[in-house]
């Protein structure tokens, strides 16, 4: 049996640091990560991407991005939510799925991107997966975190 399940949009945050002599700036926007179908029977995971781009200025140095739990407690597991029922998935730093991206406590890590080149975009890729063999109902599951850029 095929249950439909959606990770909500990932949404941004700012956060301006460094002087005013400076003027330091960067810009953030993301692309969600979207799940599709999720089959309970099946043995293999579901995998999807997004993706979160930033463009900064010369005074912009040290770009950190953290993303947050969303509705979970902890970065060990994040949730999608429908209603009362939920169904863990995760989102991470490398395509190997191994490094969670989160804020760098609870087990997970931060993307450093050091000194990014003036006026360009630079993308990363966020690679979510959820793990087989979660029995659910039927319905749209969803999360929404918050992806935060420090600079």
């Amino acid at each position: 049996m095929t249950r439909r399940m959606w990770a909500a949009a990932v949404s941004s945050a700012f956060m301006l640091t460094g002087s005013p002599a400076e003027a330091a700036k960067c810009t953030i926007v993301t692309t969600a990560v979207a799940f599709g179908s999720y089959n309970v029977f099946s043995a293999a995971p579901v995998d999807s991407t997004g993706s979160v781009r930033f463009n900064c200025n010369g005074g912009a140095s040290n770009v950190h991005i953290t993303v947050s739990r969303g509705q979970s407690t902890t970065y060990a597991q994040r949730t999608l939510r429908r209603a009362s029922e939920s169904l863990g998935y995760n989102l991470f730093l490398d395509a190997g799925r191994s490094t969670i991206w989160g804020d760098g406590t609870g087990g997970s890590q931060s993307y450093f991107g050091g000194n990014p080149p003036n006026n360009q975009d630079v993308t990363v890729t966020m690679y979510g997966r959820v793990p087989a063999g979660q029995d659910i109902s039927a319905g749209a599951y969803s999360d929404s975190v918050s992806v935060t850029i420090n600079f």
